[in-house]
């Protein structure tokens, strides 16, 4: 079945970096988009950037510039590079193949603060 188990997460001082990585399995990874969410306490779960089979990518206004999304077919691994981080990047990060399936996993936790 459809799995994704996200890891990396963690607390972080404003400014500070983390990378994210979700292995993927029940799925040809190589010939799906990837897609990291995030959902803050209290809200909706948001898009913040996605991968292309292709590897061109797309981001969140709110994050076009600090992050980073990348892939490895191989290890079918998506990761995010998160730089200067803000205190509102604080969520649980979570990945899913576009288009995104019920198969949600556990998401990491990033926590921004000072």
């Amino acid at each position: 079945q459809v799995q994704f188990v996200e890891s990396g997460g963690g607390l972080v001082q404003p400014g500070g970096s983390l990378r994210l990585s979700c292995a993927a399995s029940g799925f040809i990874f190589s010939g799906y988009a990837m897609t990291w969410y995030r959902q803050a306490p209290g809200k909706q779960r948001e898009l913040v950037a996605r991968i292309f089979s292709t590897r061109s990518t797309n981001y969140a206004d709110s994050v076009k510039g600090r992050f980073t999304i990348s892939r490895d077919n191989a290890k079918k691994t998506v990761y995010l590079q998160m730089n200067s981080l803000k205190p509102e990047d604080t969520a649980v990060y979570y990945c899913n193949k576009h288009p995104a399936t019920g198969d949600w996993g556990q998401g990491t936790q990033v926590t921004v603060s000072s």
